[in-house]
């Protein structure tokens, strides 16, 4: 077996998670000596690995007939769409998308990957179980690139709270808003002034309406290189988990790996992620499945009490990183499912 190929599907490019996380398998798998690859047809394949979904699906039905194993990983699945205006365009991709992710899952996988156990039940309520074997494995961050030690530290005259995500549209605006408001109701228990800085692109329209409304002063950042990330995550106090329902988000375990505490709302993977004083997830107080206004005053308290005890929860969240997303540990997990 150690002769056979891995074939990743899509070929993806980009800064967005599913991208970063081909990066660092087939850097992991390269380390290992197992050549992985983009073409399905190449005779040496042992497995294709479909990263959520691939338009090429007569190329796996050929690939499962010559015998090779599918395996597939699945986050989440659209549904913001479903809730607010994106335009039909928008409206029509996402729809498919789920399709095409459900049609992989449901006809050609023969083990599935899910990123956490809220998308494995996410997916088994909207689409039902299916026979096809399957396990969980949460993301990895490299732990010497992602760690306390570095450049970036938080300051001493006033609280840095930090959200970063890819962007802010198409749905995703809630949670920036959901930032917007629990940083104004923050402010308005402390002592020391709070100053928010938002990393990911924000439409100039959204940030015109939110200068209007906003208490406490906002650094847009727009999209940080990957590289500068952990600084980043060292020179605050805390980061909000802006993404709702997220399945297993880039941006938390990496702020974890680097000793940043995580404050948010208790939806999607965050309540499966963020245990043991790496940070506070409490309930969101709404229907956050429809996108309503959560309440901020219990993020507030237990805020508060993690500013307060920034030593013990800093420790914290870099022990849960290295017990739950050390990248060498994921890559193995992955090996395992693909070259069985």
């Amino acid at each position: 077996m150690a002769s056979k190929s891995i074939c990743i599907l899509p070929h993806l490019h980009g800064s967005g998670g599913p991208s970063s996380f081909q990066t660092k398998l087939k850097s992991g798998l390269k380390k290992r000596g197992i050549q992985a690859h983009h073409d399905p047809s190449q005779e040496d394949t042992a497995t294709i690995l479909v990263i959520g979904g691939t338009h090429n699906l007569i190329d796996l039905f050929h690939a499962r007939k010559r015998g090779v194993r599918i395996v597939q990983r699945l986050d989440g699945m659209n549904w913001l769409h479903k809730k607010t205006h994106t335009g039909l365009h928008h409206y029509l991709r996402s729809e498919w998308f789920n399709w095409n992710l459900a049609t992989i899952r449901k006809r050609f996988a023969h083990h599935i990957v899910y990123q956490s156990k809220f998308s494995r039940d996410w997916w088994q309520t909207e689409y039902k179980s299916v026979r096809t074997t399957s396990n969980v494995i949460y993301n990895g961050v490299n732990l010497k690139t992602f760690n306390p030690q570095g450049s970036g530290m938080p300051p001493i005259d006033h609280f840095r709270l930090l959200v970063v995500e890819n962007s802010f549209h198409g749905g995703y605006e809630r949670g920036l808003f959901n930032a917007l408001n629990f940083t104004n109701s923050l402010s308005k228990k402390l002592k020391k002034m709070i100053k928010l800085t938002v990393a990911g692109k924000v439409p100039k329209k959204i940030k015109g309406s939110i200068s209007l409304n906003q208490l406490t002063s906002i650094r847009w950042m727009g999209l940080v290189p990957h590289k500068s990330i952990p600084e980043l995550d060292r020179s605050a106090h805390l980061l909000f988990s802006a993404d709702i329902n997220a399945a297993c988000p880039n941006s938390v375990i990496e702020a974890l790996a680097c000793g940043l505490p995580v404050v948010s709302y208790a939806t999607g993977s965050l309540p499966e992620l963020i245990d043991q004083d790496a940070g506070r997830v409490v309930p969101y107080g709404s229907n956050y499945w429809n996108l309503e206004s959560p309440n901020t005053s219990a993020l507030v308290k237990v805020s508060i009490e993690v500013l307060n005890n920034q030593s013990r929860f800093r420790k914290a969240a870099r022990k849960r990183a290295e017990t739950l997303f050390n990248v060498n540990q994921m890559v193995e997990n992955y090996i395992k499912v693909l070259l069985k």
